[in-house]
């Protein structure tokens, strides 16, 4: 696949972690390969641990020029100096926040299987937004996207879009030319060498 076409790589962190691990195995990642964000998403909806993490993973993404986002809590991604803030329901009013958070700030957008959701949250300004999950799960009520809303999306929206969950080697290879980004978190960081297994999961983008 082109450099130019080829998908860029969005990292999804674990729900859980001890800090000092991750940012060790974190580090690893970022520095064995092009990434383009790294997206905060602790299952924890406790400040303080919250803001630890994203003080840490600020440090180590900033140092190598990757953007990190955060998933929902706007009023930290300003306060702790993050990038801006992946929305998982896109009923919030993203008109509104992006007055609020400014031009600059990252507004990204999940959207899960529905193309007007995407359509929504693209026309009200959304830096771009993610469908998924892609491959099977048995997470939720175990709907997969449809690859045509990829196909479609990539031919008639500008607004970048991202495909994750269930990621295998196959569904990257099937989804390549229609995405922009691939979002990939506990594909990769339950293996031995999270750098590793991310270099095979990408074989297929060449």
């Amino acid at each position: 696949m082109a450099e130019a076409e080829r998908p860029q790589i969005y990292l999804i962190t674990p729900p859980a972690f001890e800090l000092e691990a991750f940012g060790a195995q974190l580090k690893a990642v970022l520095d064995a390969h092009a990434i383009a964000c790294v997206r905060l998403s602790l299952a924890a909806r406790d400040e303080e641990a919250l803001s630890r993490a994203a003080d840490a993973l600020r440090e180590i993404c900033h140092a190598r020029d990757v953007a990190i986002v955060v998933e929902d809590h706007v009023l930290l991604a300003d306060r702790l100096g993050l990038d801006g803030v992946h929305l998982t329901d896109t009923r919030k009013n993203i008109r509104k926040l992006r007055a609020e958070i400014g031009a600059d700030a990252i507004i990204g957008a999940y959207c899960g299987t529905t193309r007007h959701d995407g359509m929504s949250a693209a026309e009200a300004g959304a830096d771009y937004v993610s469908f998924g999950p892609v491959g099977l799960s048995t997470l939720g009520d175990g709907t997969s996207v449809d690859f045509e809303i990829f196909q479609w999306w990539s031919e008639m929206i500008e607004v970048p879009v991202v495909a994750e969950g269930a990621l295998t080697v196959e569904l990257v290879e099937k989804f390549g030319p229609v995405t922009d980004f691939f979002g990939i978190g506990t594909e990769i960081w339950a293996a031995e060498n999270a750098s590793v297994a991310l270099k095979n999961l990408l074989a297929p983008l060449g």
